[in-house]
């Protein structure tokens, strides 16, 4: 009876499920089948914005499909100054178009800057007007912003720009990762536009916090706070040196900006071998051979110090001349001569014997084979006592011959 009980209420419970998901189901289909066959929202961000002659004209550019199909939408910067150039980027690729599935929508940028390159932007008023149409022409629209290069640098109350942690340190193959503090101490809603000035061949990226997508500005809401994190990357073989940057935080109204620092300590990597490529050598009991090993520093750190380990037969004898290597520069190969010397009762026959070589942070192995072959003097008696059998040999056919 009470196993009919517990199916009966799984039963119920398994209709209910069902129940709740065809509700959702339905009410989602509803809901898309309000909106539009097609639709399309594009505008920029503001239609006002006050820079300094300091800054860079970076404006967001807020797209998103409205309607049930999905869209391609273009691109074009229909109307800018004289002597201006502009361009659509997303994530710092300048695009001409994108594809919009159903319901998505994405951040885009304007970057506008003077032809002919200048230290700062001339004081003034410019215009830039913005189209967003798909290829048929069936969807369009417009947006214009006006940029006023100020007489002087404005100077922010309403925003502020914190790090917990601004100097990082670490190898030159790692990322790095600051946490930004937002603070939106006005009374006003904001989005504020995200910039930074890196060093040369350095890559950045702003993300949420704990999410893994690229984001070029973040919405605050007023007298509250967002969390964001600047990603720094350095370019491959980067030296071993102290690197700024300078993250810029910028809203309609006010801006802030802040300063971090990486410090590089380089990669550690040592390569070991041998200038021929051969990892064997041959030798006698109790006899020295030699091979030379070289030690390169494939890191973009210097090695210090270089020592050795071996790990050799019971009784063998390994040496290292010199026994350390000093200061080897990044790219730099040093030689040294490995002495082996097999014990005095070693067997004839191949032998492995492995060198270790320690570097700061980083190290290396080789294995060569050993071969210890017989002593020449046991060769030579073994000459001798052969003729002297044949000598034996042949005074006894000799005798008997004459009997």
């Amino acid at each position: 009876m009470r196993r009919q009980y517990a199916v009966l209420a799984g039963m119920i419970v398994l209709a209910l499920v069902m129940a709740v998901s065809v509700q959702a189901a339905l009410a989602q289909e509803k809901c898309r089948e309000d909106k539009p066959a097609r639709g399309l929202v594009a505008s920029l961000a503001y239609t006002n914005l006050t820079i300094s002659p300091d800054d860079k004209i970076r404006v967001d550019i807020k797209v998103k499909n409205t309607g049930r199909s999905n869209e391609t939408v273009m691109f074009e910067v229909v109307e800018k100054p004289d002597g201006w150039k502009a361009q659509i980027k997303s994530f710092g690729d300048v695009i001409g178009g994108l594809f919009l599935s159903e319901s998505e929508d994405r951040n885009l940028t304007l970057a506008a800057f003077m032809e002919k390159e200048e230290d700062k932007l001339p004081k003034g008023e410019y215009k830039f007007t913005v189209k967003a149409s798909t290829p048929d022409g069936s969807l369009s629209q417009t947006s214009s912003v006006i940029i006023v290069v100020a007489d002087k640098e404005k100077t922010s109350q309403g925003v502020k720009l914190n790090t917990s942690y601004p100097f990082l340190k670490g190898p030159s193959d790692s990322k790095f990762e600051f946490s930004l503090d937002i603070n939106n101490e006005s009374d006003e809603d904001a989005v504020f536009n995200l910039s930074a000035v890196s060093p040369e061949g350095w890559e950045a990226s702003f993300k949420p916090a704990y999410e893994e997508k690229q984001i070029s500005s973040l919405q605050i809401k007023a007298n509250q706070s967002g969390s964001v994190n600047f990603q720094v990357t350095p370019p491959v073989k980067a030296e071993a040196n102290q690197y700024e940057f300078v993250v810029r935080v910028q809203s309609a109204k006010d801006k802030a900006e802040a300063s971090v620092k990486v410090q590089l300590t380089g990669t550690y990597t040592i390569k070991t071998g041998t200038p021929s490529g051969l990892l064997s050598l041959a030798t006698q009991k109790g006899q020295t051979g030699n091979i030379s090993l070289f030690v390169k520093n494939e890191g973009s750190a210097p090695q210090r110090e270089v020592t050795f380990l071996s790990f050799k037969p019971e009784n063998w004898k390994i040496e290292f001349k010199p026994e350390k290597l000093q200061d080897i520069k990044a790219g730099e190969v040093k030689q040294v001569e490995v002495v082996i010397t097999p014990s005095d009762d070693a067997l004839v026959g191949d032998y492995s014997v492995a060198v270790n070589a320690q570097g700061e942070k980083s190290s290396d192995e080789v294995e060569f084979r050993v071969t210890v072959r017989a002593s020449s003097t046991w060769g030579w008696i073994g000459v001798g006592l052969i003729v002297l059998v044949m000598l034996f040999l042949a005074v006894i056919f000799k005798t008997l011959g004459r009997r």
